[in-house]
């Protein structure tokens, strides 16, 4: 098993859930998906399932079985707290870009409207 590929499983997982497409493929289908749209569920599933994968035959799986399943627990514990950090970057990212994009809006600049622009053609012009 590649660490790094766990990781890519547990954010792939992850954002896949904090994102926010499950609920559509749900509506989509018609259906809940109730492992698939867990972020716990997701990846401890897919992280152990990876680890089964990667053992090669049936008696070197059952062999790795406590291992995989610690790991793929500590998988589904850690993607609780990277759904925390992600959510903690979502919240300073919107506070970020309010206070960019309100200060940069058409709407607060020193721009005529259209009535100043009516009144401030001379007479018989306009």
């Amino acid at each position: 098993m590649n660490w790094m590929d766990i990781a890519g499983i547990v954010f792939v997982c992850t954002a896949a859930n904090h994102i926010g497409p499950i609920p559509d493929i749900e509506a989509f289908l018609d259906r809940k998906l109730p492992v698939v749209g867990c972020i716990k569920c997701l990846t401890f599933w897919s992280v152990l399932v990876y680890g089964l994968v990667c053992c090669g035959t049936v008696a070197a799986a059952i062999e790795a079985a406590p291992r995989l399943l610690a790991i793929s627990f500590l998988c589904a514990w850690a993607s609780i707290w990277l759904d925390l950090i992600m959510g903690i970057i979502d919240h300073l990212y919107l506070i970020i870009y309010e206070q960019i994009y309100s200060a940069t809006n058409p709407a607060d600049t020193d721009a005529l409207s259209v009535s100043d622009a009516v009144s401030d053609v001379p007479d018989g012009q306009g």
